[in-house]
């Protein structure tokens, strides 16, 4: 399992090794905490719950439910996030309470990265899907309508029909982000290029092969 939760931070630019400045999105990795495992003969399927960052309401002495699924890992984290492995019971396998940091990935190792994105609210045909426009002469008043929604029969908008509605806030995994930089010390991860989410917001960082 190869897995880190991680805060985004914003991006900035970086010198690479030869001169070149590239553009990198910087994410505060873990630590995280192993809370749960998942094994086949209980649940079906192999999965790691991993934690990240601390809970107010459960340091406060609330939050009991969460408090007592956590007691066993000795974490008060803030988020839960399973990640599929193929070995809960081996001796390389995690184990409940264990820390995973920034070290387990490598500057130059690809990953891919999980987030949701920004919600744009409710937008337009044009905004959304990217639609043409109609025509502005000739008495043409269908600027920015997504014009027919269906032909006379079946007499009922068919279901995956582009319409306007609810733009953004879905969750957006980006595939082969090469890792630029891991400081250890700090919990840092930097990735070339843009990640998905607003910053401050939760992101899932996983080895390309995850």
């Amino acid at each position: 399992m190869k897995a880190i939760l991680a805060k985004k931070v914003g991006m900035t630019q970086i010198f690479d090794a030869e001169g070149r400045l590239q553009p990198v999105t910087v994410l505060q990795a873990g630590p995280c905490v192993v809370t749960q495992l998942k094994t086949m003969e209980n649940d079906g399927y192999t999965a790691a719950q991993i934690g990240f960052g601390e809970d107010k309401q459960i340091l406060k002495g609330h939050a009991k439910s969460k408090a007592g699924h956590l007691k066993a890992s000795g974490a008060k984290s803030k988020h839960l996030v399973e990640v599929r492995t193929t070995d809960v019971e081996g001796e390389t396998a995690p184990k409940v309470g264990d820390t995973i940091q920034a070290d387990i990935f490598e500057a130059g190792e690809m990953v891919a990265v999980t987030g949701v994105s920004k919600g744009k609210g409710f937008a337009g045909t044009i905004k959304r899907h990217n639609f043409h426009r109609g025509p502005k002469t000739h008495g043409s008043r269908n600027y920015r309508a997504p014009g027919s929604i269906g032909a006379g029969y079946p007499q009922h908008v068919m279901k995956g029909i582009k319409m306007a509605g609810h733009m953004g806030h879905e969750q957006v995994t980006v595939k082969n982000l090469k890792v630029a930089l891991v400081d250890v010390e700090q919990n840092l991860i930097a990735v070339k290029g843009a990640v998905p989410g607003p910053n401050k917001s939760l992101i899932l960082i996983r080895g390309a092969q995850a």
